[in-house]
């Protein structure tokens, strides 16, 4: 009874809340700046396209198969990088995120430059509603356990979090592995969904288009995440009509938004007035 347009809007609206969700732990959770969540989706995709393509393997195993994969290299990124802290773990992630993508610009395993095409459509808007469902409800019972309050010690104010014994490298490799497990599974209904990767469609402007979703939404709030990624999923097609504007509005939009209500639509209030965000560069001033 739905249009293949507002089918496909509400898989996409699916697919970037599972991404916003994943990105809203590692930034909302833990206070980890982490600008390259895109190659954690292009992980995923790709792992689940070619393990459908190669070995035949029913859906559901080809999406934990990406998720895991993804997992993998979050857990083997996040160790080292890790030990950075505000824009210097921005920019490392930022720069891991383009090493993913060149080095699947130069697989042939992969398609190339000329992208990986045949993969057949098993996603579907069922498939999708059931991975939101799971995402959120695997992601809220961490939260609410000791290692959700692990990561939220650690946002706080990680030296007295390891003060207080809680081994902060742990819990943030953790949290990025889990982060980059989801963006995983995002990433394989992509793939499923579309039919064809190409290495340019996980660049830099899709992971800066996750953290506005998480921002806008709210920093360490669920719903936040999902009412983000719907905005900003649908807001693009409701401008189609005047296209020569069209980013020029999106971008007005965000930038009032952030003056108007700089913590988000459904985040907390800030501390001290000063955003999360403001906070990370705040630390890398010098002092005087």
């Amino acid at each position: 009874m739905i249009g293949p347009y507002y089918l496909q809007l509400l898989i996409l609206i699916g697919i970037n809340t599972i991404m916003a969700t994943s990105l809203n732990l590692i930034l909302g959770y833990t206070g980890q700046l982490s600008i390259g969540h895109a190659a954690f989706m292009s992980l995923g995709a790709y792992g689940s396209a070619l393990v459908t393509l190669h070995f035949g393997f029913p859906f559901l195993v080809s999406l934990l198969c990406g998720a895991l994969f993804a997992a993998f290299f979050g857990i083997i990124i996040g160790l080292p990088t890790l030990r950075l802290k505000g824009d210097y773990l921005a920019i490392a992630t930022l720069g891991l995120g383009e090493i993913v993508r060149i080095v699947f610009l130069n697989l042939e395993l992969t398609g190339g430059a000329v992208g990986l095409r045949g993969i057949p459509k098993k996603t579907t808007l069922l498939w999708v509603v059931l991975a939101v469902l799971f995402t959120v409800f695997i992601l809220s019972r961490i939260i609410r356990s000791r290692i959700g309050r692990a990561f939220i010690a650690i946002r706080e104010d990680e030296t007295a979090a390891d003060s207080m014994g809680i081994n902060s490298t742990y819990y943030k490799t953790l949290c990025f592995g889990v982060g980059a497990f989801f963006a995983g599974l995002g990433g394989g209904l992509f793939a499923h969904y579309m039919r064809y990767l190409n290495p340019n469609s996980f660049g830099f402007m899709r992971s800066i288009e996750h953290l506005c979703m998480v921002v806008l939404g709210g920093l360490g709030n669920m719903w936040g995440a999902f009412i983000g990624a719907t905005i900003l999923t649908v807001t693009p097609e409701l401008l189609r009509t005047v296209a020569d504007l069209r980013l020029l509005i999106y971008g007005a939009v965000l930038v009032l938004m952030m003056r108007v209500r700089p913590q988000g639509l459904l985040g907390q209030p800030l501390r001290n007035g000063i955003p999360l965000l403001g906070r990370f560069f705040q630390q890398a001033r010098p002092k005087l």
